[in-house]
């Protein structure tokens, strides 16, 4: 007797797919990603949330800056996997399908990034999928020396930037969120020395600056580095009125999906942003943000995270990056982990107003590099050691790579610089469980 072909649902449109190294579609990113090797998948240079089918294995697989979810639903002739970028579509095709009894956002599993994941669809009981990690990069293999780790760390920064801006249109604008700190400002000037060094206008570059009832310290922030840098013609201050809706974290909350409160207000302010940049300029199509740069050199406060230590975050590869790990205890299945989940407080908001991101301190080269620093032994359980090596590292390779002096300012968060700190304390309240309960509100 014949087995049935199980059923997967695609939902990913293949034009959401980015991929820009030579030779690299999308048949071969598939076949890679059916291929035995691991390996074979850490090639795929790009953006992408994939899905291939074998019979009944079915792979998936996502790059670092995006969501990647999937939902087995049962039919009456076998398994049925919906995948998508966002839980509400799940929940819109099961409605479409007859079968929206058979959903609650819990259950919807998000694919971890640096993993393929092997579904085989077997009918019922399906098993667990298995997990195999296809980025696994050496730890603090470089030696202690500032200089040197800020060049590799910059050169392969350089290096992800020059490779998506040569698979862009010439004649498109890009646009940079920006704060004036170190990530926003490392990409800045990658971008800002790549457009001459290929001969190209930086006309075509702009530094967007959010501030929220024209007051905030990125604002003031990122004036002081365009022009110690001698790039104040690249700068726009969005002004936005702090009352009048632009701002509303349960608006956020249904446009990420999440519920976390630092999350969810990065992206209320994130789409206060993007929604006023669309205005302006309804063409706009390319972004190129600092996300990810935090997660690299460790620059959160431990302080405010009773679950962590200085010893779990220097030993514990890519913590930040993918949390405690798809093998632990509290990785959550519905969401993934660190930045593997807290990517769609960038992603969703950009594709909301029909950008495309591109986030560069998110590639594996670059990762790479960042768990290549001996942070154990350069920071001796220091906490001041940690947050000040995050400044050190790009600055020195800014200036070797670059041949710019970057300026450095301390770290804020993008809710808290872009208004006052009396209006951020009103506006951000940090209130988890009235963020959840309107997110399982709009599943009921």
């Amino acid at each position: 007797m014949n087995r049935q072909i199980a059923q997967v649902i695609n939902l990913v449109a293949d034009e959401s797919q980015h991929l820009w190294s030579g030779g690299n579609d999308l048949a071969a990113a598939r076949r890679a990603l059916l291929a035995s090797d691991p390996a074979a998948v850490l090639e795929i240079a790009g953006s992408f949330a994939l899905v291939a089918q074998e019979g009944e294995r079915v792979v998936l697989a996502r790059s670092l800056e995006r969501p990647l979810r999937y939902f087995l639903a049962k039919a009456a002739d076998g398994p049925v996997l919906i995948v998508a970028e966002r839980i509400d579509e799940i929940a819109a095709e099961l409605e479409r399908r007859g079968w929206g009894d058979q959903f609650h956002p819990s259950y919807t599993r998000m694919t971890p990034a640096h993993h393929v994941t092997t579904l085989r669809l077997i009918g019922c009981p399906d098993p667990n999928p298995i997990y195999t990690r296809f980025f696994d990069p050496p730890r603090a293999t470089l030696p202690p020396d500032l200089d040197v780790i800020g060049r590799h760390y910059i050169e392969a920064l350089y290096h992800e930037v020059r490779s998506w801006l040569v698979a862009q249109d010439p004649g498109a604008p890009i646009g940079v969120p920006f704060s004036g700190g170190i990530d926003s400002g490392s990409v800045l000037l990658c971008l800002y020395t790549l457009l001459l060094d290929h001969g190209q206008s930086p006309g075509r570059l702009k530094s967007f600056t959010l501030s929220l009832d024209g007051d905030g310290d990125d604002a003031r922030q990122a004036r002081e580095f365009l022009r110690r840098t001698n790039l104040e013609m690249l700068g726009e201050t969005i002004e936005v009125p702090a009352s009048g809706g632009a701002l509303d974290p349960l608006r956020a909350v249904a446009v990420i999906e999440d519920y976390k409160p630092l999350d969810v207000e990065c992206a209320a302010v994130n789409l206060a942003l993007l929604q006023s940049i669309r205005e302006r300029y309804p063409d706009w199509r390319l972004l190129v943000d600092g996300d990810g740069g935090d997660e690299n050199l460790k620059d959160y406060p431990i302080e405010a995270n009773g679950e962590l230590t200085i010893r779990s975050v220097v030993n514990n590869r890519m913590l930040y990056q993918e949390g405690w790990g798809v093998d632990s205890l509290k990785h959550s299945l519905t969401y993934s982990g660190g930045y593997s989940r807290g990517c769609v407080r960038g992603y969703a908001c950009a594709s909301r107003y029909g950008f495309v991101s591109f986030s560069p301190h998110t590639r594996p080269s670059v990762i790479a590099i960042a768990e290549a620093i001996p942070f154990a032994q350069l920071t001796s359980g220091s906490h001041e050691r940690l947050y000040a090596l995050k400044g050190e590292i790009v600055s020195r390779g800014v200036r070797a790579v670059l041949g710019v002096d970057m300026p450095v300012y301390p770290k804020r968060r993008f809710q808290h610089g872009s208004a006052t700190p009396a209006t951020a304390a009103h506006l951000f309240t940090e209130d988890e469980a009235r963020y959840r309960r309107h997110f399982h509100a709009l599943h009921t």
